[in-house]
């Protein structure tokens, strides 16, 4: 018997890793797991890691993950309340989210239009500019695509970054230091946007050069509650790809950690966030931080926040999602010890 209301099964609607890692924590709540599977993955720890494994026809694994309408219809077929979306794929995806919803499924993860605000980086850093969150000089190819490299070489100045306002991963990012650079960069960009994310938005923001990589866990409820768990660095990264991730970040006296943190919270107040989440900042070698975006899903390195802070983050998202309070308060979040998460 589940021991949350609502919510006797869940579509694990991902793939490896963390498929395995939500099935845990849904065996650990009495929840039944569902997963799906390609044929290619039969067998594989995700697979056996759940109580039921529904078959998802397409041509690869990807592909397959990506198939939207397919997901909606196993989740009816095998009668799952709620549906986990894991991270990639279809996760960030508000169309996908929305139509969980008009399903009748609960959707585990933040609001529709939330991911649609939060998910787009022009559009989130015009929102949190209007909250007085600072913000590195930027500009947008679509305000006026054929101005756009001037106007990044005089408003922004080198060095830059050029940037695809949908997705993540380092896919559409370029940095330029030379004018002579920037209209290969330019172009690159967009096209990485466009192959990668349907999408070849791009616009381009300040480098801070030797940054420091700082990204805050919130949780908010239905309730109006929004917390945030602490930080993680992030700063060791290979071609935008993160390595390593260390709570709490070991470059931070405690009163810029409570500004940065507060920031966190406040972003994701006023987008009205509702379940787990990430806000993203650059620090400077100076001590200034700068937003950077934010990450409308559970991530990669939720662990080591999990590890120095005792909270399963996965039960949150569920409790969540049920319409559950948040049964503690900032007071009640005291981080001990150090977590270090290395990607292989």
């Amino acid at each position: 018997m589940s021991t949350i209301s609502g919510i006797e099964k869940v579509l694990i609607a991902n793939r490896g890793e963390i498929a395995v890692r939500v099935a845990k924590t849904l065996r650990q709540l009495d929840i039944s797991s569902a997963s799906v599977v390609h044929p290619h993955d039969a067998g594989s720890p995700a697979a056996l890691a759940v109580d039921e494994a529904c078959t998802i026809e397409g041509e690869t694994p990807v592909s397959a993950h990506l198939d939207a309408a397919q997901m909606i219809e196993i989740a009816r077929k095998i009668g799952a309340d709620a549906l986990h979306p894991g991270y990639g794929f279809l996760a960030e995806n508000a169309d996908f989210a929305e139509a969980v919803i008009e399903a009748g499924i609960v959707w585990i993860g933040p609001k529709p239009g939330t991911i649609r605000l939060m998910g787009d980086k022009i559009e989130s850093r015009r929102f949190v500019a209007h909250l007085g969150v600072p913000l590195t000089p930027s500009v947008s190819r679509e305000e006026a695509p054929e101005t756009f490299a001037e106007r990044a070489v005089d408003e922004v100045g080198f060095p830059l970054l050029i940037k695809a306002s949908a997705g993540g991963g380092g896919k559409g990012m370029q940095i330029v230091r030379t004018r002579e650079d920037l209209a290969a960069a330019i172009e690159l960009a967009a096209s990485e946007a466009k192959r990668y994310f349907a999408d070849d938005r791009i616009f381009a923001e300040r480098y801070v050069d030797e940054p420091r990589h700082i990204e805050v866990q919130i949780l908010g409820d239905h309730h109006g509650n929004v917390i945030h768990l602490g930080e993680r660095d992030c700063s060791i990264q290979r071609r935008f790809q993160k390595l390593i991730e260390e709570s709490p970040a070991p470059a931070m006296n405690d009163p810029l950690r409570e500004k940065l943190c507060s920031q966190a919270v406040g972003i994701a107040r006023a987008a009205d966030y509702q379940n787990a989440g990430t806000v993203e900042f650059v620090l400077a070698p100076d001590g200034e931080f700068y937003f950077l975006e934010m990450n409308t899903r559970l991530q990669v390195e939720h662990p080591v926040t999990e590890m120095v802070t005792g909270i399963d983050l996965l039960e949150q998202q569920i409790r969540v999602a049920a319409g559950e309070k948040l049964v503690f308060s900032q007071q009640d979040i005291r981080p001990r010890g150090i977590a270090i998460e290395c990607r292989i």
